[in-house]
């Protein structure tokens, strides 16, 4: 059984959807890091750079694995099941394009700018219009992507669209204070946003960890 270590938040959340999805059993180890549980010693042998999520594979090939950084963990999932992405081809390229554009460029502009816009007591305008500035490029990308495809590597749902949905609906949400304005201007995403929330295997990861 899979040992998921997590918490609530974009990241977090990506690793009990595709769990979900693919109907593999797992255990949840909530990892509060409002309580900086994520620099537990511990912790650290599991996720050397000391962030969620993390997953142990107690019955992987040549003995329990430990597997760090999301994308990864979705890959190996995927791998490990064969499910949500595919084996060759240029299916299996376009989402794997895509999961690198969410973990290299959409995570991590969003994160600066919910830090800047929502969570820093301090604003600093400069910072908020440089990562608005971004965010807002960012979800064209996303919406000329969307326009042509049902989900992001082509006709079939997969990890690239777990990995970006996080993150979109975090920004159609939490940053919508900031970002509503974008979204509206953005049908292709708000349609791709509602699909894949619809998912049952979606709303259950969503709801990981119940604390």
């Amino acid at each position: 059984m899979i040992e998921l270590y997590t918490w609530g938040t974009p990241n977090g959340r990506k690793i009990p959807i595709m769990l979900e999805e693919i109907g593999l059993p797992y255990t949840v180890k909530p990892i509060n890091i409002g309580k900086n549980e994520q620099f537990d010693p511990a912790y650290l042998t599991i996720s050397p750079n000391n962030k969620i999520p993390a997953i142990v594979d107690p019955d992987a090939p040549g003995g329990p694995l430990s597997v760090f950084e999301s994308g990864a963990i979705l890959v190996y999932l995927a791998e490990k099941t064969g499910k949500l992405l595919a084996p060759s081809g240029p299916a299996r390229y376009r989402a794997l394009e895509w999961l690198n554009w969410q973990v290299g460029g959409m995570g991590p502009m969003f994160g600066q700018l919910g830090f800047f816009a929502m969570r820093s007591e301090e604003k600093s305008a400069l910072a908020i219009g440089r990562f608005t500035d971004e965010c807002a490029r960012l979800l064209g990308v996303l919406e000329r992507r969307l326009a042509e495809a049902p989900y992001l590597a082509g006709p079939d749902y997969g990890i690239a669209d777990i990995a970006c949905y996080t993150w979109a609906y975090a920004g159609s949400t939490f940053l919508e204070p900031v970002l509503g304005p974008v979204y509206q201007t953005c049908p292709a995403v708000r349609r791709w946003l509602a699909s894949v929330g619809e998912r049952e295997a979606v709303q259950r990861g969503m709801a990981v960890p119940k604390v």
